[in-house]
């Protein structure tokens, strides 16, 4: 009996996917719960597990839209699992069969004639999957293509330039007779005689187009969703960040050392949002055609910028969690969202959200709701200015801190005190603690 594998519900406001890579072939037999491809979504790239143990049958090609429900392949229960091969020992035969001239050994990877056909380095799996993908596609050497991301992490833009680069050439990291990908349609030849490897390839007018990524176009899509359904207006204020400061600079060390992670600014913004929320209900609120409904908890989102663009997990329930739960928290679903590797699940049903511009340096910014919430706290860079403290004038870290807000639903008077309420938590952190 065949078994259909069909596209699951895969989270909010997801309704399609694209088959991004087999990792089954074809044939193959699988266990359940087995990894059979990988698809990729608007918000992340995720894996469709066997649901029974059998022989896998494709239905769809990679590249290919499929929907919520729509079969992408079959397992068959009736077919058995392949045995293994017996080994013949030495008493197997009294004279051995002839055996053929060995070849010689291949040379070490630094050496190697043929880049390609050395084994992967460790680094393979720390790459995008769509990176990883494309470099399995096209059976190339990581370590041949230079990288043009943060520490040097390779791109999949890296990855198409180097075939670019290496069209019509005589490559031994291309073994495949397919065409690479172009980025420029209809475009001339670049020149790759002059052309840094690695490095985007212009056209004779100096243009390089490219397919845009899923995430960004549903990113773009849904902040301008926002623009056009919510009547957003932002507040500012500035906060003396010497509190906190002190406050880590004397108990970093002993923190890490108990909790395993560092002391962060985050876990203290987080606290204070969701202490000022409980006294303002409407900025963790949001609008539902003629209804406002409200959350008696806090899902709280954090943006993480990412290779395909910025993407923002939730963490569940944060209200629940401690200081050092949250940094732990925020530190797991950052690092999952740079790898791929984070569950869908974890990026819908945010309540409000923080973003923090200042780890680029953006001094002040106005950030754009995320629908259907009603707020959004901006983090900025920490810079020491002279500030009044009482009579006396004196030089203090500070930071700017913006509230966007739903005006349809958050008025002045409650966007306002909740960002003085902030202030008031995050400049005197013992009340953080103490909740009040």
């Amino acid at each position: 009996m065949a078994t259909n594998v069909p596209i699951p519900n895969l989270g909010d406001s997801i309704s399609q996917a694209t088959v991004l890579r087999w990792i089954k072939n074809d044939g193959d037999y699988v266990q359940v719960d087995e990894p059979l491809l990988e698809l990729e979504t608007d918000k992340a790239n995720t894996d469709l597990p066997a649901p029974v143990a059998g022989v896998l049958r494709q239905a769809k090609k990679v590249g290919d839209v499929v929907k919520i429900g729509e079969v992408v392949a079959t397992v068959d229960e009736n077919a058995k699992a392949p045995t293994a091969t017996p080994v013949p020992t030495a008493a197997a035969s009294a004279t051995p069969p002839p055996v053929a001239p060995k070849p010689s050994p291949e040379p070490p990877a630094t050496t190697s004639a043929n880049p390609s056909a050395r084994p992967a380095p460790p680094e393979f799996l720390d790459l995008n999957p769509s990176v990883r993908a494309l470099i399995v596609e096209r059976n190339l050497n990581p370590r041949d293509i230079p990288g043009t991301g943060p520490h040097g992490r390779l791109l999949k833009e890296d990855v198409l330039a180097y075939l670019e680069s290496s069209n019509g050439k005589s490559s031994s990291a291309t073994v495949t007779t397919a065409p690479p990908p172009t980025p420029v349609k209809p475009a001339p030849t670049p020149d790759t005689k002059s052309a840094k490897p690695g490095a985007r390839q212009y056209d004779a007018n100096g243009i390089s187009r490219e397919p845009i990524s899923k995430i960004r176009d549903a990113t773009a899509r849904n902040l301008k969703e926002a623009q056009n359904t919510a009547a957003i207006l932002t507040t500012f204020n500035e906060v003396d960040m010497s509190g906190i400061m002190d406050l880590r600079a004397k108990h970093k060390e002993r923190f890490e050392k108990t909790y395993g992670v560092g002391l962060g600014f985050m876990s203290f913004f987080a606290r204070a949002v969701i202490l000022a929320l409980r006294e303002f209900p409407r900025v963790n609120a949001f609008i539902d055609g003629k209804e406002v409904v409200y959350h008696n908890y806090v899902n709280l989102g954090v943006a993480v910028s990412s290779e395909k663009g910025l993407l923002v997990p939730v963490l569940k329930h944060a209200e629940q969690m401690s200081f050092a739960k949250i940094e732990s928290e925020i530190k797991r679903v950052a690092g999952a969202v740079r790898e791929g590797k984070l569950a869908l699940s974890e990026l819908s049903g945010g309540t409000f959200t923080i973003t923090n511009g200042g780890v680029f340096g953006s001094l002040m910014s106005t950030p754009i709701l995320l629908p259907p919430q009603s707020g959004i706290l901006g983090m900025h860079a920490i810079n020491k200015r002279p500030i009044a403290v009482g009579d006396e004038i004196k030089i203090r870290p500070m930071m700017y801190i913006a509230l966007s807000y739903d005006h349809r639903l958050v008025d002045g008077r409650d966007s306002v005190s909740f960002l003085v309420r902030l202030k008031e938590y995050l400049e005197d952190p013992a009340r953080l603690m103490l909740e009040i």
